[in-house]
């Protein structure tokens, strides 16, 4: 490769023997079974590979798949439907077969193009570009066919300029990676907490046996009762009640904003699928907890901060009973898909889970997981905001980096800065 940045065609490069892209497999259900490698599909790739729901591909069969099964370097990128989410397959990735909604694109030559460059290179603004452009060519779903993918341009400098993106970007994304990993311990620990506490009883269980209660400190495990009593849903402890959610909180409809009455600013807008943009106005104060009324059913989200529920929503409009963090994972464990009022759009009458029957807990008790649970969310948004920061300063460095306008320490400065 030249010792400049040079642009090629994807064709180009494919026909010098550098890359070769491709699609999935269109597997028949009969062909899938409940063992074997992962078939992935666009839903799985999310900031790396999660394959807990995928279905599974039986390895004696992969010789009808030819190519179309990942190799370490592969970058993958979803092509159909979700168009634009990005993951590259490192030597530790799990072995998976592609379907229909991805694309691979793999190359051939490490010393003239390294993968984990190209995967930067499809991260950047070049190349999304490339796609907004692409996607919406049809009238059916957002998809980029692999001939509209070989007319791309792709910009390959040297290596050794190549070698200097990798060298500087991947510690961002190292950073960013567990950032979004100790999120998901820290949430996973409140709800942990929650369950033991208000599903499990494990506190009151622990003293009806005659032991004092794990990992809780003397104050708080006397907040909890040392006795069981009967009732209606069952076993309850001592002195707490049964009523219903109205008494624990209030659900709200959101509000309308329209795509042309928006106006970028701090608050978050939040859509019934989750953040959708930003308005410089807020209609409900944080904390508070939102989930959807039509559209999407069953995804709760947690605001800590000032926001704009859109009317595709419900927001806990009053506590009563419940506290943020307390109700963000009560609601959690509600199959709101069973309560489905719409026939052809999925919608939610606040009205049909208001009167749900609830234990509600001494008040003692729900403010004690609150003194823990809400600093642990108020570190996940901290860890968010510092990967989205992170994640702005990796974009803004790909291009000058690529260009020479930056060099490497200067770049790793820039990356020291953030990240103190």
């Amino acid at each position: 490769m030249s010792s400049e940045p040079r642009t090629y065609r994807v064709e180009e490069l494919i026909s010098m023997g550098l890359l070769e892209i491709g699609d999935g497999y269109r597997a028949k259900n009969s062909e899938l079974a409940e063992t074997g490698i992962p078939f992935a599909r666009a839903g799985n790739i999310n900031d790396g590979f999660k394959f807990d729901d995928a279905d599974f591909f039986p390895e004696s069969e992969l010789s009808r798949v030819g190519a179309k099964v990942s190799r370490p370097g592969d970058v993958v990128f979803t092509s159909k439907g979700t168009v634009g989410r990005f993951a590259l397959v490192e030597q530790h990735s799990q072995r998976f077969v592609y379907s229909p909604q991805l694309c691979f694109w793999r190359s051939l030559d490490s010393g003239n193009i390294l993968p984990e460059y190209l995967y930067y290179w499809m991260s950047s603004q070049e190349f999304l570009h490339q796609v907004s452009y692409l996607k919406g060519q049809t009238d059916m779903a957002d998809y980029v066919s692999l001939r509209d993918q070989r007319r791309m341009a792709v910009t390959i400098p040297s290596m050794q300029q190549q070698l200097h993106v990798v060298e500087c970007l991947k510690p961002i994304d190292e950073r960013i990676t567990l950032l979004r990993e100790t999120n998901v311990t820290l949430e996973a620990i409140a709800q942990a907490l929650f369950k033991s506490w208000f599903v499990d009883f494990d506190p009151v269980r622990a003293k009806v046996e005659g032991f004092e209660p794990e990992s809780m400190d003397t104050a708080t495990a006397a907040l909890f009762p040392d006795s069981f009593e009967e009732s209606e849903l069952g076993l309850l402890p001592k002195g707490w009640e049964i009523k219903t959610l109205m008494d624990l909180l209030v659900l709200q409809r959101g509000f309308d904003l329209p795509a042309s009455a928006r106006t970028k600013g701090l608050y978050p807008i939040i859509a019934a699928s989750g953040p959708s943009g930003t308005h410089s106005e807020a209609r409900s104060k944080g904390p508070s907890v939102v989930t959807g009324r039509s559209g999407v059913l069953g995804r709760v989200f947690l605001e800590l901060e000032d926001f704009w529920p859109l009317n595709t929503t419900l927001w806990v409009k009053e506590f009563r009973a419940a506290t943020p963090c307390y109700a963000y994972e009560l609601l959690r464990l509600i199959d709101f898909a069973s309560f489905n009022a719409g026939s052809a759009v999925p919608s939610l009458n606040r009205n049909h889970i208001h009167g749900l029957k609830y234990i509600i807990p001494d008040s003692s008790c729900i403010a004690a997981f609150e003194s823990i649970a809400l600093p642990l969310h108020e570190r996940v948004r901290a860890n968010e905001k510092q990967a989205s920061t992170l994640t702005k300063l990796r974009d803004t460095l790909l291009p000058r980096l690529i260009s020479g306008q930056i060099r490497l320490p200067e770049a790793e400065e820039l990356v020291e800065e953030t990240c103190a």
